[in-house]
């Protein structure tokens, strides 16, 4: 499938080339150690699988209102994407990258679904930044997060808040976790069909390798 708009990657170069014109060196070179030490853990191991039954749950929407991964999958395909925050500007681009995308996802006949440990009042901050037109959820204290092996521990807790990430504002106090971003294309009976999961917080999946993956329902 073409498409005019741009690549999660080709933005994330520029996100790239902004901190590193406009944040001071050593707390890049911080973030960079922590990606480093993230990358390194084979967070793939711990995920469900390609051909496993997709874990569900049932977690609030921006809009305060009750959504379950199975009553979704009664209906439709779902692509469920895990996200770190509205403060993360690789998660900013990711959710704008495959919202722009919808349509396509939407005659595949799929929902996207996203989730995060946000608070629902920060999930609908950033489903109106970016005018996102599907559920996303708050999985406040992780639990989801954790039951799809993606849930670690943040102690690095001023270097965070120094760059604006102040996770007892976003996450709800004492709350200092997050998952390694992932994707997940789960068929209508529940089974998972792709896994695109990295503890590298700038490695995302594509809205076209979703695609991919749905097209391969139909045949």
């Amino acid at each position: 499938m073409t498409t005019t708009t741009p690549t999660f990657a080709a933005q994330r170069d520029e996100v790239n080339a902004g901190l590193a014109e406009q944040a001071p060196a050593e707390l890049l070179e911080a973030f960079g150690r922590i990606r480093a030490d993230q990358a390194a853990v084979d967070y793939a191991a711990r995920a469900p699988k390609v051909g496993e039954k997709a874990l569900d749950f049932t977690l609030l929407d921006q809009l305060g209102r009750p959504v379950s991964l199975a009553g979704v999958l009664e209906q439709e395909p779902v692509v469920l994407i895990f996200y770190r925050g509205e403060w993360c500007p690789y998660c900013n681009v990711m959710l704008r990258t495959f919202g722009l995308r919808a349509a396509d996802f939407s005659q595949h006949g799929a929902r996207l679904v996203a989730v995060s440990p946000q608070t629902p009042d920060n999930s609908l901050t950033m489903a109106e930044k970016h005018s996102l037109e599907f559920p996303v959820l708050s999985d406040e204290g992780g639990a989801v997060i954790g039951t799809y092996g993606l849930k670690y521990e943040v102690t690095a807790h001023e270097l965070y808040k120094a760059g604006g990430a102040d996770l007892d504002t976003f996450n709800g106090e004492g709350r200092w976790i997050l998952p390694a971003p992932a994707v997940f294309v789960v068929d209508r009976e529940g089974i998972v069909r792709f896994v695109s999961v990295n503890g590298d917080y700038t490695q995302r999946a594509e809205p076209d390798e979703a695609l991919a993956a749905l097209d391969s329902l139909g045949r």
